[in-house]
């Protein structure tokens, strides 16, 4: 699965879905499918790490279309254990306002230590190596977290979607799988 970072907002960094489908064609993806239009997409590689995928996506945007964009990977196993490890999980959280960020690289818990929760509260985050979990309990537009939890503080780029998102892209990631281990085995 990639995400892509900032694109599609406001009128900038336009990346039309059939061309990010026909960009991870391009480096050997198969089976790619893109949900909404705000740079998420499912799809399988026979070998390439998620890394060099993601530089590899990175590249081929800013080539094609003349500008960065910030790019995330993580297998269907990853995006899995994502689901699994929701900290929020069994409470009554609104999943439009329980936003996950996908980080390019694990951020230093340190980073959020001298946070201190009671001064956010409702809100609620909870950092696990390449992601962060965060409950906007009252909406993110005036959000004391979103203002705190940046990149700059955790050191990281990243990139945020809400559990509605994340939910229906792991079951988008494990059909794809799935499919593409029926028809390896020939089923």
């Amino acid at each position: 699965m990639a995400l892509l970072r900032g694109i599609n907002v406001g009128g900038k960094k336009r990346v039309p879905m059939q061309t990010l489908r026909e960009l991870l064609a391009g480096l050997g993806c198969g089976s790619v499918r893109t949900h909404l239009n705000s740079g998420n997409a499912v799809f399988t590689h026979p070998s390439a790490g998620a890394e060099e995928l993601a530089r590899g996506l990175e590249q081929a945007i800013e080539r094609e279309l003349g500008f960065p964009v910030t790019c995330m990977v993580r297998d269907a196993g990853e995006l899995r254990r994502v689901v699994d490890g929701n900290p929020f999980a069994g409470r009554d959280v609104d999943p439009a306002r329980f936003v996950v960020t996908f980080l390019t690289a694990p951020a230093d818990p340190a980073a959020v230590a001298d946070l201190d929760p009671e001064a956010y509260a409702p809100e609620e985050f909870v950092l696990a190596g390449r992601e962060l979990y965060v409950y906007y309990a009252e909406g993110i537009r005036d959000a004391k977290l979103a203002k705190v939890l940046t990149e700059r503080r955790l050191g990281t780029a990243g990139t945020g979607r809400n559990w509605n998102t994340i939910t229906k892209l792991a079951t988008m990631a494990e059909e794809t799988a799935e499919a593409e281990a029926a028809e390896a085995s020939g089923e």
